[in-house]
This record gives C-alpha cells, sequence and structure tokens, in this order.
C-alpha cells in the first residue's frame, strides 16, 4: 500500500506519496496536477519492483508555496527532485515527467546527469535552448494573437481568473477540448479574455475521469489557489538565462518519450525537435487515443511503456 510522507528538502516541506521497494522511481506531475496525477502509475511500478515516489511539487497541493517568484525556477525544481533522492539515501533515479515535469525532469538529465540512471518525458518533448528568451519567441510567434504563456506572465490577472472557480477551471481544462482546440489556439485573438473562459464548460466527464477524482483536484486548488503552478510559467527566461551553459549539452541518460497522439503539444512542441539531443534515446511513445493527461487517460499502455524502459535500465554505482 502507498504511504504519505512530507520531507523537508532544503526549507521546502515536498508532500510525497510512495509504495514498494528497489530502484527508485521519482514521477513528476505537470500543470496543473498534483501528485495524485500518477495513482495509477504508483502501484504498478511498485509492483514490478520500485520505489516509487510521487511528490506535490513545490507550489502544488499538500507542500511548500514559497512566496518569491524566483523560488520557481529552473534551479529550485530540479533541486527538489535531486533533494528527494537524497533524502532517500539513493544514488540515482529513473526520472518520469509529465507537462512541466517533463521539462523538469529532461532538464535535471543536463543539470544532474550523475544522479540520473534514466529520463522519460510525457507530452513535452526535450526542447532544444532557442536562440533568443521564450517569451520574446513567443512573442514573434504568436504576434498580436493570444497564447496562453504570456498571458501567465504578468502576476494577478491569470491567477485571479483561474481561483475563481477552482472547480471549473480544473473541470475545463481536464475535460476540456483536444486537438482541435490547440490548433484554433493560434487564431485566438487577445480580445481581453482570459485562458480557461475561452473554453466551454465540459457538460460531463469523460470516461477515465471519476468525479471524486476531479474533485480530488478541485478541493486541492481550493484550497491553494493556482499561483504556485502559473509561478513556474514566470521563470522560463530566467531559466533559459541560468542554463546558458547548457546550450549545447545533450541528454545522456537512457531516454524515452511518451505523448498522446491527440495531445495538443504535439503542434506547439513537435517531437521531432529532440532528434539529435538525446544520445541513448531508447523510443518514441504515441498512445492512439489518448490526449494531453496520457497516464491517466490510458494508464495500462503507460504502464506498459514505463515498464519495458525500466526494464533496460542498468542500475550501476559510482
Amino acid at each position: 500500500m502507498a504511504a504519505e510522507r512530507t520531507i523537508d528538502v532544503d526549507g521546502v516541506d515536498l508532500f510525497v506519496v510512495e509504495e514498494g521497494t528497489g530502484p527508485p522511481v521519482i514521477l513528476a506531475h505537470g500543470f496543473p496536477e498534483l501528485g495524485y496525477s500518477w495513482r495509477h502509475q504508483i502501484p504498478a511500478l511498485a509492483a514490478a519492483g520500485h520505489h516509487v515516489i510521487a511528490p506535490d511539487q513545490r507550489g502544488y497541493g499538500r507542500s511548500s508555496r514559497p512566496a518569491a517568484i524566483e523560488d520557481y525556477d529552473i534551479t529550485h525544481l530540479t533541486g527538489d527532485l535531486v533533494g528527494l533522492l537524497d533524502a532517500l539515501g539513493e544514488e540515482k533515479a529513473v526520472f518520469v515527467g509529465h507537462d512541466w515535469g517533463a521539462t523538469v525532469v529532461w532538464q535535471l538529465a543536463l543539470l544532474h546527469p550523475e544522479r540520473v540512471a534514466g529520463v522519460c518525458g510525457m507530452s513535452v518533448p526535450f526542447v532544444p535552448r532557442t536562440a533568443e528568451p521564450p517569451t520574446r519567441v513567443w512573442r514573434k510567434a504568436f504576434g498580436d494573437k493570444f497564447f496562453y504563456m504570456l498571458y501567465f506572465q504578468e502576476p494577478g490577472p491569470a491567477d485571479a481568473e483561474l481561483d475563481r472557480d477552482p472547480a471549473r477551471t480544473m473541470r475545463t481544462l481536464l475535460c476540456g477540448p483536444r486537438k482541435a482546440g490547440a490548433e484554433t489556439a493560434v487564431s485566438w485573438a487577445d480580445d481581453g479574455r482570459g485562458f480557461v473562459e475561452r473554453f466551454p464548460d465540459p457538460t460531463e466527464l469523460p470516461d477515465w475521469l471519476s468525479q471524486e477524482e476531479l474533485d480530488r483536484y478541485s478541493s486541492e486548488f481550493g484550497r491553494t489557489g493556482f499561483t504556485g503552478g502559473i509561478n513556474w510559467y514566470r521563470n522560463m527566461d530566467r531559466n533559459w538565462e541560468l542554463t546558458a551553459r547548457l546550450a549545447e549539452a545533450k541528454v545522456e541518460a537512457p531516454s524515452l518519450f511518451v505523448c498522446g497522439a491527440d495531445d495538443p503539444v504535439l503542434s506547439i512542441r513537435p517531437p521531432a525537435a529532440q532528434e539529435g539531443w538525446l544520445s541513448d534515446h531508447r523510443g518514441s511513445v504515441l498512445v492512439e487515443g489518448a490526449g494531453h493527461w496520457v497516464q491517466q487517460e490510458k494508464p495500462d499502455e503507460v504502464n506498459a511503456a514505463l515498464l519495458g524502459f525500466l526494464a533496460t535500465i542498468t542500475w550501476g554505482h559510482g
């Protein structure tokens, strides 16, 4: 059975769910999610002989939510996961990340390669460093159109919009439009509307999400608000500056990429961009019938991909 505890990592409390014994696998969720997003993976990976750890990352759920925006930069986010590894007394882990968590584990593999036995990104592929800061790239790409990552940059408006009705926010983001929504996002007019209000409020839940599961998310974000998670976006230019030395670095650890075939992110960040940057890439898995929330939508397929990847990992020391 899974256990829960809080681990102090350099003054930040990280709430974790863990299960199993054996080589460690750390699961890093995305936005706007929780360690709960891995509820289907934790028991399956533990049963296969792994010590599985799924934290609420900083800014989320029952973990600390620092006030300073810069406390959510990539140095802190990757440092939290290394800190968990230290707290476990382990030298290396396989790190699996979804959405923003994928960005964190890809960067972790560059910043702390000696701690990474393997890395799997879900939904967000490895993205090579851009020639300019990300917000400048987006402004050139989207011009006068609305793009949610730019909307998230200014403290206040996005926080207030998402906080206004957490149940509506989570229902809309988890159950909203799939591929078609992403294709129209490029042509969204900057007409004063926010992000969530651009989507219709779903009238029913998909078969992969129960009302009880949705309520779990809604109640947590109703308690914490969304600012912690949005602050990750507000560090994207800062992250670009902090990682200048890694401009030509490749991911040397064994790697896997998993994505829903209907994931809107595919149109924004095509996986082909990561070719040549993953030195020991062991496969890319497109899960048919899944959108962005791939590990929740198609847990059996995702678990099979993860277990196949984990079976190829050599757990060395030194």
